[in-house]
């Protein structure tokens, strides 16, 4: 088995404390979409490598052997600029929450240029490629390059996985994902999100109707509707994923399904009173079913997985999970 390559921006994410600035208690974690997917599928002995931007300064290197060290191939890192991207958010949040502040602008990464990276290269030795729809949110060049990355990975025969991650906040240089994402997508093998974001981005439709009702029942139909369409519209896709995650005033309420072969399978919907950390389940849950996909599991076996998977991320503290797939797997067996 070859390596799976991330691609995209490691950030800082820093969290206010309830008593801020009267107390200060700011934290700080790396954090960043791909670059929890790296850190899991490290966690749970997958050979993985990462690809991104950082200047040449003590603190990129700090956070590189911290890579290094829990088993994330660095050598694919490119060393420009002058910054690292950040955001800001209040601990406990979301990243779709109406307070995340983003810094990302002038960043190492968001500073790369088409043909500027040799894919050709990167790609030795890589079996999996796994981008998000974050990426090419920051601007055309961004976009540009992950295209050049898709195009080359795809003559490889590399299976390519996509994680709509819709960032409202991002998107702020003239166009709308619409107009983005289904070009980078007809490349994808693998593609997860939600029924909103592939409306969003992909421009398929949702029933309003069917949905409106909220069951589980009714929203696992609209997924299956939707990865159909997907599935039509985008022949290289064989697997199609979506997650449901909801915020009530009794905890949260998660749920996940998979759609291959024409089949939808659901996971166990799962209940959290409290949370901890709510940054970076869809990651793990991507983790999750890149790592099942691999290990040729069956389609039941791989969503139960990522979504529990996933639904320990909101007690972990940080962006990237970590639990190890024997914690992930006894908890499962627990619930049968």
């Amino acid at each position: 088995m070859g390596k799976v390559l991330c691609f995209g921006e490691i950030l800082l994410r820093y969290s206010m404390g309830e008593n801020f600035p009267h107390q200060q208690d700011m934290s700080a974690y790396i954090g960043g979409a791909e670059s929890n997917v790296a850190l899991a599928l490290a966690k749970w002995n997958t050979p993985v490598a990462y690809c991104t931007a950082l200047p040449d300064n003590f603190l990129s290197n700090t956070i590189l052997d911290y890579y290094k060290k829990m088993g994330v191939d660095t050598s694919s890192v490119i060393k420009s600029g002058e910054r690292i991207g950040s955001y800001y958010l209040s601990q406990g949040s979301d990243v779709k929450n109406a307070g995340v502040i983003y810094d990302r602008k002038y960043s190492s990464f968001s500073e790369l240029k088409p043909s500027t990276i040799n894919w050709e290269e990167i790609f030795e030795g890589v079996s999996w490629f796994h981008f998000t729809a974050i990426s090419p949110a920051l601007n055309p060049d961004i976009a540009k390059l992950c295209e050049e990355a898709l195009i080359v990975a795809s003559k490889k025969g590399i299976t390519i996985s996509l994680d709509l991650n819709f960032r409202e906040k991002l998107w702020k240089y003239g166009v709308e994902p619409i107009a983005v994402i289904p070009k980078l997508a007809t490349y994808a093998h693998v593609i997860m999100g939600n029924i909103w974001a592939a409306e969003k981005m992909l421009g398929i439709t949702i029933n309003q109707q069917l949905i409106a009702s909220g069951s589980d029942t009714d929203l696992v139909e609209q997924a299956k509707n939707t990865s159909k369409e997907i599935s039509a519209k985008y022949p290289n896709c064989h697997t199609i994923a979506n997650t449901f995650r909801f915020n009530k005033l009794e905890g949260v309420k998660y749920f996940t399904t998979l759609y291959q072969e024409k089949n939808i399978y659901k996971s166990e919907t799962l209940f959290a009173a409290k949370t901890v950390d709510k940054v970076g389940t869809g990651d793990c849950f991507m983790a999750g079913l890149i790592y099942g996909i691999l290990q040729k599991n069956k389609p039941q076996q791989i969503v139960e997985f990522a979504a529990r998977a996933a639904y320990q991320k909101l007690f972990i503290m940080g962006d990237a999970t970590t639990s190890s797939v024997e914690e992930i797997q006894q908890l499962i067996d627990q619930n049968e």
